[in-house]
């Protein structure tokens, strides 16, 4: 598509005629016939010499020419642009952090896989992790896995290839026996705050009880309320354990509603399943659309263009005049030899 990013200067198409229309011609004085004896001649057939004007016409092709240079300038002034095809890229408005517990609990076997066999808790929950994970195209995801303390296994990317294949990497007790969920919470604060997006949300999975945290859940959640961050728990396993391994379900439901999130209990992997497939209904896909058309300028086309012409008119001019001339020539050669 042809546009002008500067359409009004077409305005300026009638310059040249209101200029010749409002200021004087040029004139230039100079003697129109050379003779001697001039005045006495004037005085003998009894004329008053007078000013006179000789006026010189403009032939058609430099008529042409100039307006054709004047059109293309103005064009070329304008500057005509070639509008491409639009480019859309989505833009997400949130950013998802995951936060999984690899204590040494969630090597026990008590959940059961897609084939049916036995399996662990962790690969349990890695499973309905990816399937998660991979549903989420458009967001910002981020991994932080905890145990006697917190890391950061995958910072926020959009590449949720990276993070499906090194969440899948995890192990138990990789990160430590103990579970610091409360250290999670306060390292998943810092990540949120070298995030610009507004919306910003964290999906905490455990299977204990905070057991090796400097700050407890409870602090953590407050700041992380402050900071507007929706925390939402998932608890796993069996909540009839004691001892170091007990499920502290009673803190994992406060941290949620301190920060106006949701807490989920997962008994087995279908519970799991179906916690995971609430939380994407829970939090949806959100994105914001910019579009940009690319523009290509094209105002070097009437410039040469304009420059052709005004190199190349005076030559056909005088080109003219000449067979002109030569005609006229031949005319009168003509007429002297009737």
């Amino acid at each position: 598509m042809l546009t002008f990013a500067h359409s009004w200067l077409f305005l300026l198409l009638p310059l040249p005629l209101l200029v010749r229309w409002l200021l004087p011609s040029f004139h230039t004085a100079r003697p129109a016939v050379r003779l001697p004896f001039f005045q006495q001649l004037a005085e003998l057939t009894g004329r008053r010499p007078e000013a006179g004007a000789a006026v010189q016409r403009r032939s058609v092709v430099q008529g042409i020419g100039y307006v054709v240079v004047w059109c293309a300038l103005i064009t070329a002034l304008a500057r005509p642009q070639w509008l491409e095809p639009p480019i859309v890229r989505a833009i997400p408005t949130r950013d998802l952090l995951l936060a999984v517990d690899l204590s040494g609990s969630m090597a026990e076997e008590d959940f059961t896989g897609k084939d049916g066999q036995k399996i662990d808790r962790l690969t349990a929950a890695k499973e309905v992790l990816d399937e998660f994970l991979t549903r989420r195209k458009g967001d910002r995801v981020g991994l932080i896995v905890f145990g006697n303390a917190a890391f950061v296994q995958v910072p926020f990317t959009e590449d949720l290839d990276v993070c499906r294949q090194l969440l899948a990497e995890t192990v138990p007790r990789m990160a430590g026996p103990k579970t610091a969920f409360g250290d999670a919470i306060g390292l998943g604060i810092t990540l949120f705050e070298r995030s610009n997006v507004k919306r910003r949300v964290m999906i905490a999975l455990t299977d204990g009880n905070d057991t090796g945290s400097q700050v407890p859940p409870a602090e953590a959640a407050q700041i992380a309320k402050d900071k507007g961050i929706i925390i939402h728990t998932v608890a796993m396993g069996d909540p009839t354990t004691v001892g170091e391994d007990k499920l502290d379900e009673e803190a994992l439901r406060a941290v949620a509603q301190t920060t106006g999130g949701q807490y989920f209990f997962a008994a087995d992997r279908t519970s799991l399943e179906g916690i995971y497939s609430t939380l994407d209904q829970v939090e949806t896909r959100q994105v914001e659309t910019i579009s940009h058309r690319p523009r290509r300028d094209l105002f070097h086309w009437p410039l040469g263009f304009a420059t052709v012409v005004a190199l190349t008119y005076p030559l056909a001019s005088s080109a003219l005049g000449a067979l002109h001339s030569r005609r006229l020539g031949t005319t009168e050669q003509r007429e002297v030899a009737v």
